[in-house]
């Protein structure tokens, strides 16, 4: 038997076809959610879902949420004298969901497909997989969320022709997806979308708001008081969906406080987060190369997009009024379910080829020269652009860049900063060459991505015919995202004396903003004006640098100018 699962930051469901359609299995407790919430007892007992959620507020040091956030990466959750990593703790909230299942159904379920946020890179998929393999589930695919829910709504059985924006808003993560459905073909044109924003950050609003209005610091809460202030503001935000003013009350260390809160003043609070919604909004449009008013539907699914903040926002961004015939909680998980039954080929489902993309673009570093000066290590050279269609094969040649080098490393990275070191690294691939002058010899680099996210990388040296493959099977991430960032911005700033200028790096930064917006030629044009720059400002002449500057910046406010008005005519 094979279900579907939507396996969410903050609640997650399971799924089966049925005759009449999908339908979603209630579990243990005859609910249809069952909070992604993990916690221990010093028996070594598991507690998972509402119980779980329950026993947080008494005994938070044993209890783990939010974990879906740390998937794919190193980060330890300590629960009493145990140790998890997310997709343990994931794969925990699976094996409760597959008894539920087998409850229910009277069968055993061996199969599964399960969604992930449009926006999981490569280790976060494969830490998916490996949770579900751990709950003795056969993983039959990888569905991203948005995806999940464009089938729920049936936009495969839609017109001709048809282009839908998924907008996709749960608990902890943010997808946006574009689909284009012709004939019995539904493709994913674009994604984006941002893993560290949902309505559990929506709920952190009004804590802030709560302790900045009563001069309270968040650090001198204890653990329980910070999970009881987290529940009353996640009760304050719901009452907004039948008023205008929703109260929150709460009481920490030992005083009352009772607060009335507009919706237009928690609105104005959120507008930080709201912000970082548009910008992947944005950044879809210009993958896909679309414009809203080319968009047939739009479609809200996430518990998140229940909020009236965030129907008023989508209204005002999109111009019209959006669809929520599906219970916007429930989509992801009935969409996986059809797609099980699309994998058996069931008669009752309209057979339609569903394609996928490549959610990061794919590549290695290289050197390139800067005014016909030396060589400069570190670049990044794009392989496999993200929002490509997979599958995909792509191959590109690369020379030698010293003299009488014998060997060359082709480092295989994820990731959209123009320079290497920012991206994120996967694997290493080492050839010999002989040793001649720079560029007599040369590789061919050949990136194949498959339908269930395996990276293939092979590297052939043309004059020698030696060939190295390898599967990126990564078991994780080194760094946690927010060491990642830190570690970014720390490199920004490592730079020669003129950079220090504010002017200068501001504008440095805008390019690199520009350049992870866009993709293919504009990429290359954007690198070459930022390159320039550099080459400029490393002369230390102010004068040229100020002109340099200028210059540099008309272009950027040519091409920023330019994709803007593609978007939202």
């Amino acid at each position: 038997m094979k279900i579907g699962i939507d396996l969410g930051t903050t609640n997650s469901l399971v799924a089966y076809y049925t005759d009449q359609g999908p339908k979603i299995i209630p579990n243990r407790l005859g609910e249809n959610l069952t909070p992604s919430i993990v916690s221990v007892d010093e028996e070594g007992m598991v507690y998972v879902g509402k119980t779980a959620k329950e026993r947080m507020s008494t005994f938070p040091d044993m209890t783990a949420s939010l974990f879906k956030r740390s998937m794919g990466t190193e980060k330890e959750f300590s629960l009493g004298n145990s140790k998890f990593r997310a997709e343990e703790l994931s794969s925990l909230v699976l094996r409760a969901l597959k008894e539920d299942a087998e409850s229910y159904l009277g069968e055993p379920v061996t199969e599964a497909v399960i969604s992930v946020p449009a926006y999981f890179n490569d280790i976060q998929r494969k830490a998916t997989k490996r949770a579900g393999e751990l709950a003795g589930l056969t993983v039959e695919r990888i569905i991203n969320e948005p995806t999940a829910a464009a089938i729920a709504y049936g936009l495969h059985n839609r017109a001709d022709h048809t282009r839908f924006l998924v907008f996709d808003l749960g608990g902890g993560t943010f997808d946006i997806s574009i689909l284009e459905r012709y004939g019995n073909i539904m493709e994913v044109r674009a994604i984006a979308g941002d893993n560290f924003i949902g309505g559990e950050d929506f709920t952190r609003v009004l804590c802030g708001m709560m302790l900045h209005e009563n001069g309270i610091d968040e650090d001198s809460l204890t653990a329980k008081e910070q999970v009881y202030l987290q529940r009353q503001a996640e009760a304050c935000k719901l009452g907004f969906s039948d008023s205008s003013v929703s109260s929150m009350k709460c009481v920490l260390k030992k005083e009352t406080y009772e607060r009335e809160f507009s919706l237009e003043e928690y609105e104005r609070n959120c507008q930080l987060l709201l912000t970082r919604i548009r910008k992947p909004i944005e950044r879809s449009l210009k993958d896909a190369n679309v414009r809203l008013a080319d968009i047939d539907e739009i479609v809200l699914v996430g518990g998140a997009t229940k909020l009236p903040i965030i129907r008023n926002f989508v209204g005002r961004i999109f111009g019209r009024i959006p669809n929520t015939d599906v219970n916007p909680d429930e989509a992801i998980a009935m969409g996986a379910a059809i797609q099980c039954a699309m994998k058996e080929r069931n008669q009752a489902v309209r057979e339609v080829v569903l394609t996928e993309v490549c959610p990061f673009t794919l590549g290695t570093s290289v050197a390139v020269q800067r005014l016909g000066e030396m060589l400069e290590s570190g670049h990044f050279l794009p392989i496999i652009e993200r929002n490509t269609v997979i599958p995909v094969s792509r191959t590109n040649t690369l020379y030698t860049a010293g003299d009488f080098q014998r060997k060359i490393t082709v480092d295989i990275l994820q990731g959209e900063s123009r320079f290497a070191k920012n991206n994120l690294l996967l694997g290493e691939i080492t050839v010999p060459v002989p040793a001649k002058k720079a560029g007599e010899e040369s590789i061919d680099v050949t990136y194949t991505y498959d339908i269930n996210s395996i990276l293939e990388v092979k590297v052939k040296v043309n004059s020698t015919g030696v060939t190295k493959k390898m599967v990126i099977q990564k078991e994780g991430s080194q760094l946690t995202k927010e060491e990642a960032e830190k570690r970014m911005e720390e490199l920004n700033y490592l730079k020669i004396h003129p950079r220090e200028q504010e002017a200068n790096k501001l504008l440095l930064f805008r390019g690199e903003r520009l350049y992870e917006e866009a993709t293919g030629d504009l990429r290359q044009e954007i690198d070459f004006l930022l390159s320039q720059f550099e080459a400029v400002l490393d002369k230390q002449d102010q004068g040229a640098i100020d002109q340099a500057r200028g210059e540099v910046k008309e272009a950027l406010d040519e091409i920023e100018a330019a994709m803007e008005d593609d978007l939202f005519d």
